[in-house]
């Protein structure tokens, strides 16, 4: 029993209920009712890892996901995300994450990862890393696919926050367990091959606006082409790297020069 992490839950079951927010969720008898497995999602929108939660509770199970260590150090969410058992992944020390990864899995947990990294602009899965793979062939246990559609219309990049009543349908698939194999590179290429199949099959059945920002060009939306999109993301990756650049080279400038002013 995990009281917290239920009460968050049903805290946030409520904010859902008030938004008017329509879930239609399939596939939840693959989400294994014991052992570890990585649960790997498509990521579209900010509020993701909130709504992939609610399939594993069909088996009363809870999902450690893997969050960038930002969210940790805030005051308020931070302790929030500890107790409930989350992983911090900092992109300067990813080693530490994958291990404790690794060792939740091994312990008997479902671990939750993003295998592409990132919000996608183009709503479009991206390219895969390969640390699900990886983690799931070093734990012994398998890849479970899900994918989430309809969450961009709550929150994400570029875009304002519509968190009031909307009543938007999500849908939530989860997919049959995946068995890793040593060639990574092949799971994951099989893992990205499935989640694109079950995400085309989900947007069959939803209703898209034409030429509304969250559907992808393909359904005749004005969301941004993954090429476009991908260039976006270089061009504030380089951007971020830059910043903290010139702010880790002012802290050794005023460390060097103690009479410097703001010492």
């Amino acid at each position: 029993m995990e009281p917290f992490y239920r009460t968050i839950i049903g805290v946030a079951r409520t904010l859902f209920a008030a938004q008017g927010l329509k879930f239609t969720i399939t596939g939840e008898e693959h989400i294994p009712a014991t052992g570890g497995a990585v649960i790997a999602m498509n990521h579209t929108g900010y509020m993701d890892f909130t709504y992939a939660g609610i399939p594993a509770r069909a088996t009363k199970r809870y999902i450690r996901f893997m969050a960038k260590k930002e969210v940790f150090d805030n005051k308020i969410s931070g302790p929030m995300m500890r107790a409930m058992k989350h992983i911090p992944v900092d992109r300067g020390a990813a080693g530490d994450s994958y291990r404790r990864a690794v060792e939740a899995l091994r312990a008997g947990e479902l671990v939750g990862v993003f295998p592409e990294e990132t919000i996608s602009r183009s709503f479009e899965l991206k390219e895969f890393r390969s640390g699900a793979a990886r983690m799931a062939l070093e734990a012994g246990v398998p890849i479970v696919p899900m994918v989430i559609w309809g969450s961009q219309r709550v929150w994400t990049k570029g875009h304002p926050k519509r968190l009031g009543r909307t009543n938007t349908p999500i849908v939530i698939k989860v997919g049959a367990p995946i068995t890793p194999t040593e060639a990574t590179a092949e799971t994951t290429a099989e893992l990205h091959a499935v989640m694109e199949t079950m995400l085309h099959e989900v947007q069959q059945g939803y209703r898209h606006e034409a030429g509304a920002y969250w559907v992808p060009q393909r359904l005749g939306g004005s969301a941004p082409s993954r090429e476009a999109a991908d260039a976006e993301d270089a061009r504030v990756a380089a951007e971020r790297r830059a910043r903290k650049e010139r702010e880790r080279a002012e802290r050794e400038g005023r460390a060097a020069d103690p009479g410097a002013p703001g010492q």
